[in-house]
């Protein structure tokens, strides 16, 4: 059973009071999926209460109506599971939930769960309320503690409300669900997603006959995998490689997939699936978009860049010699499916210029993201699955607040109005990561230089990308006419004007800033990353 088959159904678990059944019920509204709880659904088999069937049957008998309960959401294809305290004890119930679906086991400290069930202890059979429901309480979690702890997906939720725990599920279970444009579609972060994409997109009714964008790099190392996963599931895939690199990024490439999709014998209910990073998915995507007038389209990237930030939010274009992305239409994807184990093939160039992105999201919503960014390579090398689902967070919560950009969307452009000029002049010489990690340096300064961010912030930042082989100043070698010229041309810009979104701490942005200012002043030399720049 692959994990992408496992992450049909989510299991709520864990001991008495740890909010299984609201955590769970909220999971599904957010992830717009089915909610069952368990125990409801044995009492309405049972037509009784669960202490009338402890009662009346004892624990054997309620645990034999528990599995039964349990085979019936199993077989029910996709949703949220509430589970018992119990329910996972029985070796054949927990081999049965985790072969279809993936199992969060909640926890938390003595005094909240003594506090959450000061009101409902005689309603639960294994406390049976009375004086002495205090010990049984700690004599169960004695007992379970070995069982629980044994589970790898474990959320403590003592220090969260209701909201904040969500989302921190969310993020064990790199689960999300957009909406705001259009039709919703689902973001998962799947170690071993790859060789269950067919599954994934017969369980959300994508039809064929498929068109299977990549590059000849990731071609060449995932295509067949990906068309065999597809085939796998009854659908006809056309391949359609491009050319790899941003240099590549043009109305010409998009014409050549138009071309492809006709040679396949795409209709309007077919489906494209984008295999590869963010060139590839913003190509795939706005292709997508303009043949027969739009068709629906799934992300799987392969990069860092594009797992933590490229493929969501449905932003898709194509490049023109004057600047990144002036041509392209807003056409969200029908699935993401980020598969962190396809990261295991890049270089470590590439995945370095990736981290620019995860720092991104790390200034802007996740303190604890940055800091770990802060801790270098071997603190982030160590987990990519967490770095990425932590920092899909961070932008799937700005897409869902503002799905057009209309707003605070628009911070997720952090450190891109200078990078994307500097990666334009480069001639692509300097990968996005790199020249965003540029961005992101310059923006600071400008920021304390502004008196927007706090002082030093500009230094943290800097000292964050040193400490992750990436770049804080522009290139000696740059054309500074052409870079200057591509200011001026960001499709950001406004009334004239060259504007930012700008640092004010770690946790805080704030957007649509105009800024006057000698640009030139970044190409001579003359910026002090500690944020004061010479006069």
């Amino acid at each position: 059973m692959t994990q992408a088959r496992a992450q049909r159904l989510f299991y709520v678990y864990g001991p008495p009071g740890a909010g299984k059944t609201s955590l769970a019920r909220l999971l599904a509204q957010r992830l717009e999926l089915p909610f069952t709880d368990l125990d409801d659904q044995i009492e309405a088999a049972a037509g009784m209460s669960i202490p009338a069937i402890f009662s009346a049957e004892g624990e054997r008998g309620f645990r034999a109506r528990e599995l039964s309960a349990l085979q019936a959401a199993a077989g029910a294809g996709r949703g949220v599971v509430a589970l018992g305290g119990g329910a996972l004890l029985d070796p054949a119930c927990r081999s049965l939930a985790e072969e279809s679906g993936v199992v969060l086991c909640l926890s938390a400290s003595r005094d909240v769960l003594l506090k959450r069930l000061l009101l409902e202890a005689s309603t639960r059979p294994l406390l049976g309320g009375g004086p002495g429901w205090r010990d049984r309480l700690d004599g169960l979690l004695a007992a379970r503690a070995a069982h629980y702890a044994s589970f790898a997906l474990r959320l403590d939720t003592s220090s969260y409300d209701l909201e904040g725990a969500a989302r921190a599920a969310q993020v064990r279970l790199g689960a999300w669900r957009i909406t705001g444009m259009g039709a919703g579609y689902d973001v998962r972060v799947t170690p071993g997603g790859l060789d269950g994409l067919g599954e994934m997109l017969r369980a959300r009714g994508l039809n064929g006959p498929l068109a299977l964008v990549s590059d000849r790099n990731v071609a060449a190392l995932y295509a067949q995998r990906a068309a065999e996963a597809l085939e796998g599931c009854g659908y006809a895939v056309r391949s359609v490689i491009l050319q790899p690199g941003e240099e590549h990024k043009t109305v010409a490439a998009v014409e050549e997939l138009w071309q492809g999709f006709l040679a396949g014998g795409l209709e309007r209910g077919s489906t494209v699936v984008a295999l590869g990073g963010g060139v590839v998915g913003d190509l795939a995507g706005f292709a997508a978009a303009t043949y027969l007038r739009g068709v629906r389209w799934v992300a799987v990237p392969t990069s860092l860049l594009a797992m933590a930030d490229a493929s969501l939010g449905g932003k898709t274009g194509a490049d023109l010699p004057q600047g990144k992305n002036l041509v392209g239409a807003f056409h969200p994807p029908a699935l993401v499916l980020a598969d962190p184990l396809l990261l295991g093939s890049l270089p470590e160039a590439e995945l370095r210029s990736g981290l620019a992105e995860v720092v991104k999201h790390g200034i802007l919503a996740d303190a604890e993201l940055f800091e770990r960014c802060e801790r270098g390579w071997e603190a982030l090398s160590a987990d990519w699955d967490e770095v990425v689902r932590r920092a899909v967070a961070v932008k799937a919560g700005y897409i869902q607040a503002d799905p057009y950009e209309k707003g605070i969307r628009a911070a997720l452009n952090l450190g891109h109005t200078i990078g994307h000029a500097v990666e334009l002049a480069s001639g692509f010489r300097l990968r996005h990561g790199e020249a965003v990690a540029v961005g992101l340096a310059a923006e600071a300064v400008i920021a304390e230089q502004q008196g927007i961010a706090e002082r030093g912030l500009a230094g943290r930042i800097a000292a964050c990308l040193i400490g992750l082989g990436l770049p804080v100043e522009i290139p000696p070698w740059i054309d500074g006419e052409a870079f200057l010229a591509a200011l001026k041309v960001d499709k950001k810009n406004a009334f004239g004007q060259v504007r930012f979104a700008l640092p004010e701490r770690i946790g805080a942005c704030r957007v649509g800033v105009a800024v006057e200012m000698d640009f030139r002043s970044l190409l001579e030399g003359r910026v002090n990353h500690r944020g004061h720049g010479e006069e």
